[in-house]
């Protein structure tokens, strides 16, 4: 069971957060702050637009959160897939999880760059920036 406690306590956390969104619509206007990086420069990262989009998957919109943010509409399933599977090893196997190797990091990281600037190209901004 020890192997679960991470696992669990991450669970636990999202579920809250989700709660959390559901209740505090982020589409409201200073309802949960501002990205910084989009306060400080004016340019979109590729969070920009992610509580929106996980309120508008909460609530069943997903053309709503696809407006938000399409790689986070991508990406949630996948992470929650990669979640699940975590907690289910953990409590069938109580072994921790082994850590993804190396390419996986920098390929995530390259793909969020990427997406970043993409968000930025001008002729680009009217299907990617939330």
């Amino acid at each position: 069971m020890r192997a679960a406690r991470a696992p669990l306590l991450v669970a636990g956390g999202a579920a809250v957060a989700a709660l959390g969104l559901v209740l505090v619509d982020p589409h409201e206007p200073g309802s949960w702050g501002v990205c910084p990086l989009y306060a400080l420069t004016g340019m979109y990262c590729a969070g920009c637009g992610g509580l929106r989009a996980t309120h508008d998957l909460l609530v069943g919109d997903l053309a709503g959160a696809w407006a938000m943010n399409p790689l986070w509409v991508l990406l949630a399933p996948v992470l929650l897939a990669l979640g699940l599977r975590w907690l289910v090893r953990a409590l069938r196997t109580g072994r921790r999880a082994a850590a993804p190797p190396a390419w996986v990091a920098l390929t995530v990281a390259a793909v969020l760059v990427l997406y970043s600037v993409a968000r930025n190209v001008p002729a680009w901004a009217p299907v990617l920036a939330p």
